[in-house]
């Protein structure tokens, strides 16, 4: 089914449970020999069985720590740590995620789903991290921004909808270095929010097309409501000309925090090749539905061996077209 472009929930869904599925292949294919006659279905099923577990190995192996990541000229610029945590809007264990702050001391983070009650409560936060963009809503979307160090620039987008934001925030190291810190989170196909995937992959496009202008070192982070070996991951990585942080540091899966049997890894981290990732983990429960994932990283002026790959002209022309389809798109789900 993820072979299918279609952008309905029913075919996006089954990219998120990737790993679940190999599982369940392997399960069938053992069970084929213990059950199961040896005529003309039990060849047939189990050579389609294989042919699925061998491609999807392939797909997951790039993060397992056998894949090689991305070599880089080492330097000693200064190091940033940001947490990206998607909160959950009905979560109310504010004390619990502002005791996590305070033991992580991040240098950036930024809060997913935060809505008013969550911004009134993270402002005895503010006297550490006194720069701060805060997009407050409703709907599931808000999103506050919070530094220890001041923004050179910083700009809320709203690509494809007035209520799905996106933050660009631009930063120089104390050597003069300038950086961005792209934050995300489009709306996810499902059964239960959107019926298609038509506005979380016109926003990621929009989001790879902004990145790719910026010309600076980028980090993109967030609830990117997809997964890093699907279609719309991959045009993104193209699009942005950025590299998948997951690259040999493992899955990670930050969703579901409380079924552990339905775990995929949607909160993402991409990043420009002058910036080295220095550690990438997900860090503990936080009364939400996602694992917050923690990025450590810091500036390089020299990068070798990175391969970079562009898009086709047929990629092109469907990166266009999921914008268009994006933004002429008319949710009815979210409340303002």
């Amino acid at each position: 089914m993820p072979f299918v472009k279609n952008q309905h929930w029913v075919f996006r869904v089954t990219e998120f449970i990737k790993i679940q599925l190999l599982i369940l292949q392997i399960i069938v294919s053992i069970g084929l020999f213990i059950f199961s006659d040896r005529n003309n279905w039990f060849w047939l099923i189990l050579i389609f069985q294989i042919i699925l577990i061998i491609y999807n190995i392939y797909l997951l192996a790039r993060f397992t720590k056998f894949y090689k990541r991305e070599k880089k000229i080492m330097t000693d610029s200064q190091s940033f740590k940001v947490i990206s945590a998607n909160i959950y809007q009905f979560n109310t264990q504010f004390k619990k995620f502002k005791e996590f702050i305070r033991i992580e001391k991040p240098d950036f983070f930024v809060t997913i789903e935060s809505n008013k009650d969550w911004e009134l409560e993270m402002r005895s936060l503010e006297s550490d991290y006194p720069y701060t963009e805060k997009i407050t809503l409703e709907n599931t979307y808000g999103m506050h921004f919070y530094a220890k160090i001041p923004f050179q620039e910083i700009k809320t987008h709203y690509f494809i909808a007035n209520d799905i934001p996106s933050i660009e925030a631009h930063f120089k190291t104390k050597n003069g270095e300038g950086f961005v810190v792209f934050c995300v989170h489009p709306p996810p196909p499902s059964p239960t929010e959107e019926e298609t995937s038509k506005e979380r992959d016109g926003d990621l496009m929009c989001i790879a097309k902004r990145v790719k202008e910026i010309k600076k070192p980028t980090l993109v982070v967030g609830d990117f409501n997809t997964v890093s070996w699907s279609r719309i991951a991959d045009l993104f990585r193209k699009n942005s000309g950025l590299i998948d942080g997951r690259n040999g540091r493992g899955i990670l899966a930050s969703y579901h925090a409380k079924y552990w049997f339905f775990r995929a890894p949607l909160d993402l981290v991409f990043h420009s090749t002058s910036i080295i990732i220095k550690e990438l983990r997900l860090l503990g429960y936080i009364g939400s539905d996602h694992f917050p994932i923690c990025c450590v990283f810091n500036i390089s002026s020299s990068v070798i061996n990175n391969i970079i790959e562009t898009t086709t002209k047929e990629e092109d022309k469907e990166t266009a077209e999921l914008i268009y389809n994006g933004k002429k798109e008319n949710s009815n789900n979210r409340s303002k």
